[in-house]
Parts: structure tokens; sequence; C-alpha cells
């Protein structure tokens, strides 16, 4: 059975992600920092319907966390990881000029740190095994922009930096890296946002609507395959067309 990582797995996208490899067989460990019921509640839901999900504190930014995993006795020890998917995530949206820099370095923290430490933590399994997955859940927002998401935008664009060169380093192990952009999508966290701020981004997307994490999903469990073998380096959105609208897509 292979075994599958999910970062931030226990809500939104990183749950749906979580739920779709578990139901292709693979078994799956979704990593939390601090929602220890939600973690159960995740493993408990997916149990009931016979998925093999399991759940592990980490925090995604903490070198610690992940040093522990790996070390000897650890959960990485020994385990070659087939499929890693960092969706771990937040934001703490606020106008340049009045972001505190702890709140900048954060939100970095996870989504950019978070997705080096997590793959450094996994590659030496794949590299062993000859065969990887690792995936970045991105955002329109690296490469739109958007008012209030200098930190945001910037983690993410720094994601497709950091697997343009994994790109490079892993290839020959037959190992693939990609990116999936994901637009407005809804979760429990686009819930809370404020229905004018909601108006005004459906208005910018051209298929008019959210989208769903079980959307995002789909793609995920299609780059995870062996079918996707030869995809890689690739940043592929799930956003009702808004990439399109960027002057340079790449």
């Amino acid at each position: 059975m292979k075994l599958a990582l999910v970062t931030g797995g226990t809500r939104g996208i990183g749950l749906a992600v979580a739920r779709r490899l578990a139901a292709q067989g693979m078994a799956v460990t979704v990593t939390y920092a601090h929602d220890t019921e939600a973690a159960e509640r995740t493993v408990a839901e997916a149990q009931a319907e016979g998925l093999s999900v399991t759940a592990l504190r980490c925090d995604a930014a903490a070198a610690q966390d992940w040093r522990a995993l790996s070390a000897p006795g650890g959960f990485l020890d020994g385990k070659s990881i087939a499929v890693l998917v960092h969706a771990a995530g937040f934001t703490r949206d606020k106008l340049a000029m009045t972001m505190p820099v702890q709140d900048f370095d954060d939100v970095l923290g996870v989504h950019l740190r978070g997705g080096f430490l997590a793959a450094q933590a996994v590659m030496k399994g794949m590299i062993a095994a000859r065969f990887g997955r690792i995936l970045f859940i991105c955002s329109p927002s690296a490469w739109l922009g958007r008012r209030g998401q200098t930190a945001y935008g910037a983690a993410k664009a720094g994601l497709y930096g950091l697997s343009q060169s994994l790109v490079q380093e892993l290839s020959r192990f037959q190992i693939t890296c990609n990116c999936v952009s994901a637009g407005l999508v809804d979760t429990a966290l686009t819930a809370e946002l404020p229905d004018a701020v909601r108006t005004e981004l459906l208005s910018t997307i051209p298929m008019g609507r959210a989208g769903t994490a079980s959307e995002v999903a789909a793609l995920v469990e299609f780059l995870a395959s062996k079918q996707a073998g030869y995809v890689t380096g690739q940043w592929l959105a799930v956003d009702g067309g808004l990439d399109s609208l960027a002057e340079d897509n790449f």
C-alpha cells in the first residue's frame, strides 16, 4: 500500500485531498499544528468509511517537528512516502504598510518554509524508491496579486520557484513536483469572507462561481498517479479561468 502525507489535511482542500487519496487505496497520514479535535474527527470519520487515514501533529513551519519525524524511531524513519501534498496554510491579510513583520514571517513560514521542510523530509525515501510525487497547493494570488495579500502571494509564488529547482534535482529519480493553483474554493476559511469581498472575487472569475475542494482534489489525484509520471514542473490551475487573466502566465 502506497503511503501519502498531506500537510494541513484536517480541513478544507487538504482534507478533500486526503480522503480522495485514501479512496484510491493509499494509507494517508495528515498533519496538523494545533487543532487536535479536528484531527480526531477527521480520522474517525474517514475510518468509519473504511478509509486508511491517520493524523500526526506537526507544525509545517517548525524544523524541529520535521527533524523529530525523520529521526530514528520517528514516523518517517524507514518509510518511503510516495505522495506528498503540502496543503497547510492560512492568511493574515493586511495592507503592506501596516502589516507586522511577524505576520509576514508566519505566513511565509507555513506556506513556503513548510513546503521546503516537508519536501526535504520525504525526498530521501522517494529517491531510494525511485518514485515520488510532490505537490504544492498554490493560488492565483502568486501571479495576479491582491490588495492585502503581499505575504500570501509571495509565499505561493515562492512555492513555484521551489518546485522548479526540485524538478532539476529530483527528476532523474522519477520524482515529479507540481503546483496546483486553487482559486476561490468553498471551504470553512472562505466562508468567513465578508459578502462584499466574496462578490468582488466572484466578479473576477470567468466561470462566475467558486470551486469546490473536491474539484481541486481530483486534479491532485491525477498528478499523484502513475499516469502523471511525465508531468512535472507545472503550474496547473483549478480556478474557473482566473489564471488566464495574468498578462504573463509563464
